[in-house]
This record gives C-alpha cells, sequence and structure tokens, in this order.
C-alpha cells in the first residue's frame, strides 16, 4: 500500500511538472526546526535531456512527520544532435559548479569593442554598398559645386575686384556694372525681417541640435536598439539651446532696424515650436482615439510643456537679452536712403526659378539616406548607420552652402539685391523636395490603409518638412551673409 501510495505521489508530480513545461517544485510546509531529513536523490539522463527526483520525509519538532517530494525535469531538445554519439555522462554537481566535461559552444569574444559591437550586422547587410555608392554621388555633387564656386571665387570674383579698384574716373563707373553697383543696397533690410529673423533664430538652434545629436550618435553613446534614444537626446539638446534661439534672432532683428523685441522674443519662443507641438498633439489624439499603445501619455505630454515653458523660454529670453544688448551688426558699405530700382530680369533669373533650382543639388546628396531613414521610422527597421548619416549631414551643409552662394553670385551680378530671403529659400526648398519624395514612399513602399493611418503619415511628415526647411534655410542664409560681407569689404567705395 505503501509503494502504490509513492508511486501515485511520484506519477502525480511529474504530470504537473510536464504539464506546465517548466521548473516544479512541490513540498510540503517546514514549520518550525527540522529534526531529521530521510530522502532519496535519483538523476535519470541521456542526450536528449535530464530528470532528477527527489524524495524524503522530514521529522518537525512536534514529532510530526510530512511527506516532502520534489521533481525537476530539464529537456535540452538537441535536434541536431546524432543517435549514435556517446557523450561522456554528468553528474549534478558537475552541472551547476560549472565542471563540464563537454565545453558550451558559445564563446565570447573579447577582442570586439564596445563601439563596434554592431559592425558585424553592418557588414552583413546588403545596403552596404549602395550606402558607399551615396556618399560617392553626394561627394560628385561637392566636388562639382566647390569647383563652380572656386573658380568664381578665384577667378572672375578676383578679376572684379582688381578692376573696380583700378578704377580713376566717374565716367569709368558709369559705364561699370555687376554686383559692385548694388553696394549701397545689398545690405538693406529686407521685408518682413521680423519673421525672417525667427526663423533664423529657430533653425540656428534645430542646426546644433542635430549636430550633436549625430556626432554622439557616432560615438557610440546612442545605441540603435534604443530606438527612443535618439529621439530623447534631440528633445533634450533643443529644450537647452534656447539662449542661442534667442541670440541669432535678436542680433539679427536689430541689424534689420527692427524695434519691436517682445514680439520677436515671444514669436522665437513659440512661433515654430508651437506649430510643432499642435501638429504633434493631434496626431497624438488620433492615436488616443483609435487605441494604440504607441500614443504617447497624458503625463509624457505634460512634462515636454514643463521643459518647454520652465526651460527653453527663459533660457531664449536670456538669449534675446543679450542679443539687444549688444550693438547691431556692422556692415562694409553704407546704405543709401533711396533704393535702387532693379532691371528687368531674365527668366534664370528670377526669383522662383531660382529657388527651385538651389534645391535640387541639396536633395541629391541626401534622398538614399531619406529612403533608410523612412523605412526606420515606418517599416521598423533599425537604423545603425549614424557614420554615414553624420557625413551626408557634412555634405548637404557645404551643398546647401555653395548652391546658395553661387546663385546669390549670379543675382547680385543682374543687379538684383534682395538676397536674404532668396538666400534663405533656395536652400530651404530642399524640404519641399523632401515633400514630394515622401509622397511619392507613401504610395510606391507602403500599403497603407484606413484615413487615420493617413493622415498620421502625413502629419508626421509635415513636421520633419518643417524641421528641414528651417535648418536649411538658415545654412543657405549664413552662407550668402557671409559671402556678401566678404566681398563688399574687399572692395574700394568711395
Amino acid at each position: 500500500m505503501f509503494i502504490l501510495l509513492w508511486a501515485g505521489l511520484v506519477l502525480w508530480g511529474t504530470l504537473r511538472a510536464c504539464s506546465s513545461y517548466e521548473l516544479a517544485w512541490c513540498c510540503g510546509e517546514l514549520s518550525g526546526h527540522v529534526h531529521l531529513v530521510m530522502g532519496w536523490l535519483g538523476v535519470v539522463g541521456n542526450s536528449q535531456g535530464m530528470f532528477i527526483l527527489w524524495a524524503g520525509l522530514v521529522l518537525l519538532k512536534q514529532n510530526v512527520c510530512q511527506l516532502s517530494f520534489s521533481l525537476l525535469v530539464f529537456f535540452r531538445f538537441d535536434f541536431c544532435a546524432i543517435d549514435s554519439e556517446k557523450r561522456p555522462s554528468e553528474n549534478l554537481g558537475q552541472v551547476l559548479f560549472g565542471e563540464r566535461i563537454e565545453p558550451s559552444p558559445y564563446k565570447e569574444d573579447t577582442h570586439i569593442r564596445w563601439a563596434s559591437r554592431w559592425d558585424y550586422i553592418l557588414e552583413s547587410m546588403p545596403h552596404t554598398n549602395i550606402q558607399w555608392f551615396s556618399i560617392m554621388n553626394s561627394l560628385v555633387i561637392v566636388l562639382f559645386l566647390s569647383g563652380m564656386v572656386a573658380m568664381i571665387m578665384l577667378r572672375t570674383l578676383h578679376k572684379d575686384i582688381a578692376r573696380y579698384n583700378q578704377m580713376d574716373s566717374v565716367e569709368d563707373a558709369q559705364e561699370e556694372f555687376g554686383w559692385k553697383l548694388v553696394h549701397g543696397d545689398v545690405f538693406r533690410p529686407p521685408r518682413k525681417g521680423m519673421l525672417l529673423s525667427v526663423f533664423l533664430g529657430s533653425g540656428t538652434q534645430i542646426f546644433i541640435m542635430m549636430f550633436v545629436t549625430l556626432f554622439f550618435a557616432c560615438l557610440g553613446f546612442l545605441s540603435p536598439a534604443n530606438r527612443g534614444a535618439l529621439m530623447t537626446c534631440a528633445v533634450v539638446l533643443w529644450v537647452l539651446l534656447g539662449t542661442p534661439a534667442g541670440y541669432v534672432a535678436a542680433r539679427f532683428y536689430k541689424s534689420f532696424g527692427g524695434e519691436k523685441w517682445k514680439t520677436n522674443v515671444l514669436l522665437t519662443c513659440f512661433l515654430c515650436p508651437g506649430v510643432v507641438f499642435a501638429d504633434f498633439f493631434v496626431m497624438n489624439l488620433i492615436l488616443w482615439g483609435e487605441g494604440s499603445s504607441a500614443a504617447m501619455p497624458f503625463g509624457t505630454l505634460v512634462a515636454i510643456l514643463a521643459l518647454w515653458f520652465c526651460i527653453s523660454v527663459p533660457l531664449t529670453f536670456i538669449g534675446a537679452y543679450f542679443g539687444f544688448k549688444k550693438t547691431g551688426i556692422e556692415h562694409p558699405v553704407r546704405t543709401n536712403q533711396i533704393p535702387r530700382q532693379i532691371p528687368e530680369q531674365s527668366f534664370y533669373t528670377r526669383s522662383l526659378p531660382g529657388i527651385v533650382m538651389g534645391g535640387i543639388l541639396p536633395f541629391g546628396c541626401i534622398f538614399i539616406q531619406l529612403f533608410f531613414i523612412l523605412n526606420s521610422i515606418w517599416s521598423h527597421q533599425m537604423y545603425y548607420m549614424f557614420g554615414f548619416l553624420f557625413l551626408v549631414f557634412i555634405i548637404l551643409v557645404i551643398t546647401c552652402s555653395e548652391a546658395t552662394i553661387l546663385l546669390c553670385y549670379f543675382h547680385l551680378c543682374a543687379e538684383d539685391y534682395h538676397w536674404q530671403w532668396r538666400s534663405f529659400l533656395t536652400s530651404g526648398f530642399t524640404a519641399v523636395y523632401f515633400l514630394v519624395y515622401a509622397i511619392h514612399y507613401f504610395f510606391s513602399k507602403l500599403q497603407i490603409t484606413g484615413l487615420a493611418s493617413t493622415i498620421l503619415y502625413f502629419g508626421y511628415t509635415m513636421i520633419m518638412a518643417l524641421i528641414f526647411f528651417l535648418f536649411t534655410g538658415t545654412i543657405g542664409f549664413f552662407a550668402c551673409f557671409w559671402f556678401v560681407t566678404k566681398i563688399y569689404s574687399v572692395v574700394k567705395v568711395d
């Protein structure tokens, strides 16, 4: 009878452990001090797994005997093992304390550095050759533009400056034409100078944010496995970079002759960030309505607003204070009181064709990287090539600068001195090509159905396009500002 009871308990424990496919530990409750333990431990194993049994009697303090048994079932499921292969047996102590007869097949490679832990993915993916093709394509564009700018700076512009400085008579000056004739109007304040200065401040903030974020990503501080690390770093940097935004906006607004400094500071704080946040909040409302797990919690939105109003806005006011306190930007030539009449322009020197043409070359440098970035966002693919991205970022800055300087020189030679807004829009028009490519990607690569998903795609795309517009436009303006200041500072003006 005792043997049947014993077998029944063992069978019950076995069935219980096997039904849950996990380690089962069934034991009686031990209350008080243990006086005596009597039991039996059995180990049964083969090439497919191991089976361990414990059963015994426990004598407690009150002279009460309690039955205790435990069962451990472990299956290794080695489907690749050869049935005829005879392996040496291992006891329980060897397994638990690491004294295994057969070593583990997994070995740690101590030669791989932490920063290079993702290189095996880079080497195994077929997209690496495409990335190098993209880099070579961008470098060819940069070399072409650099050659054009060098030819203008070293040959044409040098000859112009030498010819203008050698003029002796007024008659010779009246016969000349070109960019020197607009020296009295080239630094005339642009129309809508308030809006331009606000855009420049926000663009400077975005430029520094993107540069620092990509630099940290290249050094390995932002892991590709943590998809939120890149965005978190970007948001924190944007909050902390309010001071440069306020300083640049106030400095240029003062140089444009503006006096409404309070309006300038408030627009710098709330115009572009407010548009981005309003768009993002509407997209989040749609996610809430659809019951998506991707919706940002309400507490996180409140935290972002607190960072914006409590940190970014005060820092912007501090930067604007120092910007307005400093003296205005000194220009190398004086501005005439009466504006010069601009002659009739040919088709290719008009504003709209120049702006449309100016964004083609910068977009040609980034469209391959743009494909992989959109894949990582909408196709749930991991983006790990931050080194390529940082290199393309540098190439994009150079291309935007050189293309804008080239077109600015052509317009100045055509006696059109309205270069401020044109330089911003010329490189900023790259964002329009980005938007067109995103629409093409939506219809050709994605299978998105439903009104809510479509609105989400284009809503987030508009945020990226606005940020990209401010970023590239600011690069073009500062490049042209440096170019115009440089050429008019070396020419002799009576």
